[in-house]
Parts: C-alpha cells; structure tokens; sequence
C-alpha cells in the first residue's frame, strides 16, 4: 500500500508541475527501503510519462537550453551509477537538499519582484553536470528544474524542456542500471504492478494543471523544490 501511494502522490506531481515525482516517491519509500531498491522502479516508472509530457509539449521545446543541459547530464550520469552502487551517498544528499532550498528560496524572490533569469555558460555548465551525477545517483532533477524553470517562460515551455532532458537521461541511465545489475527481474515486476497507478495519478496531476492558474503552478513548483531540498536534508541527517 505504501509503494502504491508513492506512485500515485509522486506521478500526480509529476503530471501537475512536471518535475518532482523522484522526490516524492523517493521521500515516502526511503524510510523503509534502501535507495538502490527504489532507484530502478523509479526509474521504469517514469519513463512513460517523460516520453508524454515531451511529446505534448514538444511545440515550446528550445534547442538553446536542451541541448548543452542534456550532453551534461548524459556525462555525469555514467560517474553517478558508478556512486550509487559503491558509495554512501547520505552527505552528497544533505549538501544537495541544502543547495535546492537555497536556489528555491532565490526563485521565490525573483518571482515576487518580477525580474526574469538570464542563462548563463558556466551556471549551465556546472547545473548541467552536478544534475547528471545526481541523476545517475537518485534520479533527483530538481536543481535541473531550478535552472530550467530561471529561463522558461511558461508551464508548457518548462514541461516541454526539462522532459526532454529528463527523456534523454533516463534511456541512458536504464542501459547503465541494467548493465551494473541495478535493475533486476524484482524492480521491472514492481514498476509492471505500479503502472496503473502511475498512469492515474499522471493524468489526474494533468488534468489538475489545466484548471489551476499558471502562476499559481509556478509557486507550487518552486515551493515543492524548496519542501523537497528539507526532505532531503532531514531523511539524510
């Protein structure tokens, strides 16, 4: 029952904001299991709906920022998988959680004065790739949705982007997962029985989306990155 309700409550976000579904999932199963249990079935879980939520945004895609985000992400996910299944990751989380609340608590600001994020190479750079180890870590992209929410300018442009980079991330992280032993026989049958599931919470996070103002999403996007960065410190500490 717990497994069920992460998949719903993380894949109705997913649909709503589209980002934070690994977080959710993560934050509610990692009390009582292990992350390389909950990493793959994540992982095969939300496959699907990045492959959705690209193809229904893919008109507001921008090559600019999806391009350089993804060849980084791509690069440190391969050190990431590497961490995952060698290394105690708890600190790396901790410093990370406290990061994403900082970059949170920035975006709040700027989005209550009005002033609008200019991209820049080396915050690109350096976003891009920590993203990528994390990614190959945990499959958190929340400072990814940080950056790519700084230099979007609506909800479907935001969704369209940071999908294509989390589609492009995920088909290389299965191919690492599966050839590190990552993803068994045991975490394919748990995303098979938690599809359903995900399938509901996904379009009922979508078809929240449609009724909900566009600022309104926005605040609840940065607010779940902030809420996601103290979980992470807490579940770590």
């Amino acid at each position: 029952m717990i497994w069920i309700l992460a998949a719903f409550a993380a894949f109705f976000i997913k649909g709503l904001c589209g980002f934070a579904n690994t977080l959710v999932f993560t934050s509610i199963l990692g009390f009582g299991s292990a992350n390389v249990d909950i990493s793959p079935v994540e992982l095969l879980l939300g496959f699907p709906p990045n492959v959705i939520q690209t193809y229904k945004n893919r008109k507001n895609l921008k090559p600019q920022v999806v391009l350089p985000l993804i060849a980084l992400v791509l690069a440190g996910s391969i050190p990431g998988a590497l961490l995952l299944k060698n290394v105690n990751v708890n600190y790396l989380k901790v410093a990370f959680g406290a990061a994403v609340v900082i970059i949170g608590i920035e975006m709040l600001l700027r989005e209550k004065s009005g002033k609008k994020g200019k991209s820049s190479k080396i915050v690109l750079f350096i976003i891009g790739l920590i993203s990528g180890i994390l990614c190959g870590l945990f499959g958190v992209g929340a400072l990814l949705a940080a950056y790519v929410g700084r230099v979007t300018e609506s909800t479907d442009e935001f969704k369209a982007n940071i999908g294509a980079v989390f589609l492009s991330e995920n088909v290389v992280r299965i191919v690492l997962y599966s050839f590190l032993g990552i993803i068994t026989l045991e975490a394919v049958k748990h995303a098979l029985i938690l599809a359903p599931v995900m399938l509901l919470g996904l379009f009922a996070g979508m078809k929240s989306a449609k009724v909900l103002n566009e600022k309104v999403i926005k605040k609840i996007v940065i607010l779940l990155l902030i809420a996601s960065g103290i979980v992470l410190i807490i579940n770590n500490i």
